[in-house]
């Protein structure tokens, strides 16, 4: 007889999606982000069963979390009290919101977090489960640049969240410098308007020039979504998203200044070749993200990783469970003094 898989859950609580009936094609999600539904639950969790379901992969969505099976869950809906029962297992998508005190498995959306399995003293004894890295979906819906456009280089633009663009560049000074360029800058905050990159020839996206800070909780979508659309990118030097994905310069500029920011657009700005080089490369880049190839990802994540954890899971003892879970409470209640000296033995290093 064969053996019987577990059933794999996409938690969507019920207070976000009341409707049980969700026509299952990619598009759906699509209708949802343009309704203003933009959190880390629909982005990882809807997105995710809707591609993995429309691709024939056997997993159900959820209202409530079920008491057995491998429940897929964003971080900011499992309640942090929630321990797995012995027929449970929670599979937490971290995004940038952090781990769940529980979880068996996190997954992760920068290579730099598998890099650091061990952020604080302590973690490696007190916080076992593994962490696995798969990039977030691109932009939904995403609109590329009008081919119309061109050699036009005039529009420069930054999308996403303001308090998320480094604060020079959120200035008068910064437009004043802009147009001195003879460019125009705009910083497009509305996430419904994220998609639209038909009149963009260039964006910018700097969160810091502080080298001590690598972001390596933060995805690169910025990058993934500029190769799509055929936009050239300048980025923040530290952030270790972009880092890990840089294979050459014709994957974005760099910089590390307000004053490099300035020279990279001039380069842009007065180089046609490089920017119709690195938006052919960006055509390359982009192969690596279409969807059939992160579906492939999940697919083999779920099969090879989350159910032989399952498996695992439910033929450990009850005192080995114990273990698990006590070793995690540990954690969280010693959270505060191992961040402090975390930090203090750092400073030390530093000296």
């Amino acid at each position: 007889m064969a053996e019987q898989l577990p059933t794999i859950y996409f938690y969507l609580p019920e207070s976000d999606w009341p409707d049980s009936n969700i026509p299952v094609n990619p598009e759906t999600y699509q209708e949802v982000y343009k309704s203003g539904k933009c959190t880390g639950t629909y982005n990882w969790i809807l997105q995710t069963y809707l591609r993995l379901k429309a691709d024939g992969f056997p997993c159900e969505i959820a209202g409530k979390i079920p008491a057995e099976g491998i429940v897929v869950a964003w971080t900011g809906t499992v309640p942090p009290d929630l321990r797995p029962g012995p027929k449970q297992i929670l599979v937490v998508v971290c995004g940038d919101k952090g781990k769940h005190r529980y979880a068996q498995l996190h997954v992760v959306q920068n290579r730099q977090e598998m890099l650091y399995p061990h952020v604080h003293v302590g973690d490696k004894y007190l916080f076992p489960g593994e962490k696995y890295y798969i990039p977030h979906w691109p932009q939904p819906g995403l609109i590329p640049r009008d081919p119309a456009r061109g050699d036009r280089f005039e529009n420069v633009a930054y999308l996403g969240r303001k308090e998320n663009l480094i604060f020079e560049l959120r200035q008068p000074s910064w437009q004043e410098q802009m147009n001195a360029l003879g460019l125009r800058f705009q910083v497009v905050r509305n996430p419904i308007q994220w998609n639209d990159y038909s009149e963009i020839d260039a964006i910018v996206a700097v969160r810091s020039f502080n080298r001590k800070n690598d972001y390596y909780w933060k995805p690169a979508s910025k990058l993934y979504n500029a190769w799509i659309a055929g936009v050239p990118a300048i980025l923040g030097r530290c952030e270790s998203g972009y880092r890990l994905e840089r294979k050459s310069e014709l994957d974005y500029l760099e910089a590390g200044s307000v004053d490099e920011v300035i020279l990279a657009l001039k380069r842009l700005r007065d180089d046609k070749e490089l920017r119709r080089a690195m938006i052919e490369n960006g055509k390359l880049r982009a192969g690596e993200l279409q969807p059939d190839q992160l579906v492939r990802q999940w697919r083999t994540f779920l099969t090879d990783i989350a159910i032989p954890a399952y498996d695992r899971w439910c033929t450990a003892s009850n005192s080995t469970r114990k273990v698990f879970l006590t070793r995690r409470d540990l954690a969280t209640q010693t959270k505060g003094v191992r961040i402090r000296l975390s930090n203090l033995l750092h400073k030390i290093s530093t000296i």
